[in-house]
């Protein structure tokens, strides 16, 4: 039977490249030009990689190994250096090797032995006790490794993987190292072959179809005969219903497909405000035993995209509220845990946000399923806008892992690719497509175009015309092309530096004005592109860059982009409050700046009220400044001569009722520290816990632009990973030590596996000591 191991602990790690200096003799030369080629240097089996070394009968070795666990990304831990790649972070990017001993015991037997590994950034090369087993061209892509004939048994076995980060794929910050997990899947040698069950649920009345389609396996060496047998369970876990396969062969050592279908009658529908899962458990029987068994989820829901009246789920009008977004975290770079990336996707729904475009690659497992749980309606992307085997192989990853999920609607062939408007690039698309067709029979395809649609020869082939920016062209794509659905693939872009209130740059500093603002006529405002959307039935939706900030595409001394709504230590910006104001459904108002401007009495300051209310009112200190309507999906805007105290925007509804508020109140000066958990962690070794460390005054309020210089500490069973506050702070996010910028710095801290508990402490001088206790 099925077991599936992680594979993430236990790893020995070394930054740099190690020769593998080869004896200049024959003997050596013509052992290593066998099945166990690498007789010497890092992927050896008898290679001596101790982090420390007592033993007397050993040669030992001068390079240095550490003991880590996976995801792990060596690259952000560094210095950065202006000199460096912009796009990239300006970090060093360097090769290293990883090695993983493991025993080889009876559970290997006679059963199949694969690796998983769902992310090594970006070109890597596997081995298995000395055996080349797998190159991977992409840091992108999840891929197998079958171990199954190159496992010693009863003895010690060495994995190595050497990494190659310079194969740069993306202009934006990439890490190195193996940034996602590890898997150990063993299973029978009749089996269901990876992500091999495909459910696709068709309507029929008020019931769905259940058409499933599962690639099997038979690695043994004689033909095998077998069922399956397939059961559906609700959300409660609750059996549903139950359908088999007739009498089932497959020759020895090859693949088939093959295919039953069930009715689900009445099920509960899948939706984004209510995404309701089933889940599919599929088995395999030879001669009446189990020898393999599978579980996927899956959704039942009905969606047409209609090119005039646009987006239609479960019968009712929707317009995608979208963000983009990479995988990365300004903490932590590549390597993100698992609670982490679902704190995100809770960040994205919190913002309003009902759709999220993988850009540009294939995402974490762990972000895909929280997009199922939390009711998005995804863009799937693929790297690599070619027709390689490479590319198709990395294609063939995201579309057969992600085909079962309700969130996934569409799936994204490329990206901003010059060959779009090319002949070549017609052709490349249509393998592209018809790959993907084999893969997965219904879901529309398209290619995020930043060219004019007039220049591009993809669009009357593709089901969805998506276009990146170029907005002024979506009038024309919707009337050249009238029966092919248009959306907005990109839009926006507009930087925005979390609490620099000014209309003016600072270009020292690296920081642009917190208001929304046009930045060109490409990158317009999240204001002016809302109201372009809403404006347009047949426009179905809109995906804004980018729901987080993320290193790389950065000027220095900036060390990131600055289009999130959320940045780099996620902290919420104003414009995550801006997208709320314009996506939610109930009544919102959000008041910047601050109004802690001590020393600048009487000057005028930009005060704007994104809300999705009618009319807005202004108070400040009692007195009604100001009382104005509001264009639909606008906002207020006022100048205000500073005076110290407290000002209100206070929003009504078309009855004149007030239905919300925002206070901002000048405070004192910093006295004390004090922190709030964003994101709690199990003590499981692999969660991060995230905190903000904040400055109070002496009323317990926030002090806005305190900037104290703080030192953290951590005591029991964890350990302090990264702190980072500034978008311009070089300091390397592993050190303890930080100043404050704005009035919060966030925190990493890592509980131990098995932890009773842990304090976070904060100290900086002139203030009283932070602390936060956490017990499980």
């Amino acid at each position: 039977m099925r077991t599936e191991t992680l594979f993430d602990t236990g790893w020995l790690f070394h930054k740099g490249e190690i020769p593998a200096n080869a004896p200049a003799i024959k003997g050596p030369t013509y052992s290593s030009s066998k099945t166990e080629r690498m007789k010497w240097g890092p992927a050896a089996i008898h290679y001596n990689d101790a982090v420390d070394d007592y033993r007397f009968d050993v040669l030992y070795n001068d390079v240095l190994w550490e003991n880590v666990n996976l995801p792990h990304d060596y690259i952000i831990s560094g210095e950065v250096k202006k000199e460096n790649n912009n796009a990239l972070g300006f970090f060093d990017y360097v090769p290293a090797w990883y090695r993983k001993h493991f025993f080889g015991g009876d559970e290997f037997k006679e059963q199949r032995a694969v690796l998983l590994f769902e992310g090594v950034a970006s070109i890597c090369t596997v081995y298995l006790n000395g055996c080349l087993l797998k190159h991977n061209f992409s840091g992108y892509n999840s891929f197998e490794v079958d171990i199954t004939d190159y496992v010693k048994y009863g003895e010690d076995n060495v994995l190595a993987v050497h990494v190659e980060p310079n194969g740069h794929e993306g202009w934006w910050y990439e890490g190195g190292g193996i940034y996602r997990h590890v898997r150990l899947i063993l299973t029978d040698k009749l089996s269901y072959d990876l992500w091999g069950v495909y459910i696709a649920p068709r309507k029929a009345n008020d019931d769905y179809r259940l058409e499933t389609r599962c690639t099997v396996r038979n690695d043994a060496n004689q033909e095998s005969s077998f069922v399956m047998k397939h059961t559906v369970l609700d959300s409660e876990g609750r059996q549903v219903i139950t359908y088999a396969s007739p009498a089932c062969t497959l020759a020895a050592r090859s693949c088939g497909d093959f295919y039953q279908e069930a009715l689900l009658p009445a099920p509960h529908l899948w939706d984004i405000d209510s995404p309701y899962l089933y889940t599919l458990v599929s088995s395999i029987y030879q001669n009446d035993e189990k020898v393999d068994e599978v579980s996927n989820r899956f959704g039942c829901r009905d969606y047409i995209i209609d090119p005039n009246k646009g987006l239609f789920l479960n019968g009712r009008h929707v317009k995608i509220k979208g963000v983009c977004t990479h995988q990365d975290f300004g903490l932590t770079g590549k390597a993100v845990p698992d609670n982490v990336l679902r704190y995100k996707a809770r960040l994205m729904k919190e913002m309003g946000a009902n759709g999220v475009r993988m850009s540009h690659y294939m995402h974490p497992a762990a972000t895909m399923d929280a997009m199922d749980e939390l009711g998005f309606i995804v863009l799937d992307e693929t790297r690599w806008f070619e027709s390689t085997d490479e590319s198709f192989a990395a294609l063939e990853a995201v579309v057969k892992r992600d085909r079962n999920r309700p969130s996934v609607f569409m799936w994204s062939l490329g990206n901003e690719e010059p060959y779009h408007a090319t002949d070549m690039g017609r052709r490349i698309n249509q393998s592209l497509m018809a790959r993907a067709r084999k893969l997965d029979l219904y879901r529309p395809m398209t290619s995020a175009v930043d060219r004019p649609p007039e220049t591009t020869t993809i669009s009357a082939d593709i089901d969805l015309i998506g276009i990146n920016y170029n907005h002024t062209k979506l009038d024309w794509a919707h009337e050249a092309y009238p029966d092919i659905p248009v959306f907005s693939s990109e839009c926006c872009a507009t930087g925005t530096t979390r609490g620099h209130y000014s209309m003016s740059e600072d270009p020292v500093r690296g920081y642009l004005p917190a208001y929304d603002r046009v930045t060109n006529n490409s990158f317009i405002s999240r204001e002016k592109m809302w109201k372009l959307v809403m404006e347009r039935d047949w426009l179905f939706g809109a995906y804004q860059w980018i729901a987080f900030e993320h290193r790389g595409e950065a000027v220095w001394p900036r060390l990131c982009s600055q289009s999130g709504a959320i940045d780099l230590y996620l902290q919420k910006k104003d414009a995550f409050y801006q997208n709320l104001s314009h996506w939610a459904t109930y009544p919102v108002i959000h008041l910047l700046p601050h109004w802690s401007f001590i020393g600048r009495e009487g000057e005028e300051i930009d005060v704007f009220a994104y809300t999705n209310c009618p009319v807005v009112a202004l108070i400040l200190n009692g007195r009604c400044l100001y009382r104005v309507e509001v264009e639909k999906w606008g906002h207020a805007a006022f100048k205000v001569p500073f005076e110290p105290g407290r000002l209100e925007a206070v929003g009504y509804d078309e009855e004149g009722r007030e239905v919300c508020r925002d206070v901002r109140e000048t405070t004192g000066r910093a006295e004390k520290l004090a922190f709030r958990t964003d994101c709690p962690a199990e003590p499981n070794g692999c969660d991060l816990a995230l905190f903000t460390c904040v400055a109070l005054d002496e009323k317990g309020r926030e002090v806005p632009d305190a900037a104290p210089f703080i030192s953290f500490t951590v005591e029991g069973d964890a350990q302090l990973i990264a702190t980072g506050s500034d978008i311009s702070d070089h300091t390397p996010v592993t050190c303890p030590d930080r100043k404050m910028r704005c009035g919060t710095v966030s925190i990493a801290v890592r509980p131990t596996e098995g932890a009773s508990g842990f304090i976070l402490r904060a100290a900086s001088e002139n203030l009283l000591p932070g602390k936060i206790e956490v017990r499980y």
